[in-house]
């Protein structure tokens, strides 16, 4: 019965140091806990995971247009002012008392016409004296030159008969042109803008007389930007429209080399028909020119996206599937959408998604109603 006890007290004895080895261990799961986590997506060996797959990429869905390619010829919008081709401010040439004045304001004038005569009995008398006094030295030359040639008279005499006649010829060209500055003639065909006199009144050399102006045909002239005038040249057609909505086809007459200091513009001057004068000069106008065409596509405004740079450009699909950023220059807006240059052949421009995909990202196209893939 001694022995007894004493094995119960050897078996509690073993029991607690198991029991403490336990504890020190720190592994106090249940049995199969370790499998569980395992298969839960806990710790695997390498082996394990070398045979997990790769995620796949993620493919975003688009919509799509075919970009379809034309010639555009951009249209450059000018404001511009009508004036007359050709302007003269006439002046009285001497001094005198006004004998004739064959014009009127608002009238019609021929090329070389009179339009004003002073009087000038005294410059009358002295071109009728040149005159005679060289009729005479004409008559002594002859008579000199008669002697000459039988011998009669010394070739000094003829010498100075010459030289008479000649003084006398310079004396009648001089009395001529001083009748000729009597007179005032329109330099060409035009309207009578303004007359600043009257029949009888004295006038000076210099006096303003009237103003002649050329409208047909009639200028508008206009400014063209620094970035525009490269497109346009002489020759090129215009369309104007006149403040009173009348719609006319002109030319491109002039297009400065030389841009104005003040708005860094250069002048153009459109050249238009005006057939009895009917459009008057100073008249506000609308210019529409056309710069040379471009291989363009017309896209919408909303589809326009940048670059991680900053650049204009397109989102567009390949033939790989792959995303890729195009970029664009925009040459003209219109009603349709934007003009723009730079689309590459064999693509398709992309419509919605744009924003979410980036290059080298495999799309897929999507059907979407009212876009043509």
């Amino acid at each position: 019965m001694s022995a007894f006890p004493k094995f119960h007290r050897i078996a509690a004895l073993v029991v607690l140091v198991v029991a403490a080895g336990w504890i020190a261990t720190g592994k106090f799961s249940a049995v199969g806990s370790a499998q569980s986590e395992a298969s839960d997506g806990g710790v695997q060996t390498g082996e394990a995971a070398a045979e997990a797959p790769a995620p796949a990429p993620l493919v975003r869905t688009v919509a799509v247009m075919e970009p379809v390619f034309a010639n555009h010829a951009r249209i450059i919008r000018l404001s511009g002012t009508t004036a007359a081709d050709k302007r003269v401010d006439l002046a009285a040439r001497a001094d005198g008392v006004i004998d004739k004045l064959a014009m009127e304001k608002g009238a019609s004038v021929a090329q070389g016409a009179v339009v004003l005569t002073l009087e000038g009995p005294e410059t009358l008398a002295q071109a009728e004296i040149a005159q005679i006094a060289l009729d005479q030295r004409e008559r002594e030359l002859a008579v000199a030159e008669r002697l000459f040639s039988g011998g009669n008279t010394p070739e000094i005499q003829l010498t100075s008969a010459r030289s008479a006649r000649d003084a006398a010829a310079a004396e009648l060209n001089r009395a001529n042109a001083a009748m000729d500055r009597l007179q005032l003639k329109a330099p060409f065909a035009g309207v009578v803008d303004s007359v600043e006199v009257e029949l009888g009144e004295w006038v000076q050399t210099g006096t303003p007389v009237a103003t002649i102006l050329s409208l047909d045909p009639i200028l508008v002239r206009a400014e063209v930007s620094e970035v525009d005038v490269g497109s346009v040249a002489p020759g090129s057609p215009a369309s104007v429209t006149l403040v009173n909505g009348e719609r006319l086809e002109g030319t491109v007459r002039i297009v400065s080399r030389e841009a104005s200091a003040e708005t860094r513009t250069f002048p153009v001057e459109i050249l238009l028909s005006n057939p009895g004068n009917a459009i008057p000069s100073g008249m506000s106008a609308e210019v529409e020119l056309s710069a040379d065409p471009q291989r363009a596509v017309t896209v919408p405004r909303s589809i326009i996206t940048l670059a991680e740079t900053g650049e204009l450009g397109l989102r567009v699909v390949g033939a790989d599937g792959l995303a890729a950023f195009a970029p664009i220059s925009i040459i003209d807006d219109t009603e349709d959408g934007l003009v723009v240059t730079g689309v590459p052949e064999g693509v398709k421009i992309i419509v919605a998604g744009q924003d979410l995909v980036q290059d080298g990202d495999p799309v897929e196209i999507a059907a979407i109603d009212g876009v043509d893939q």
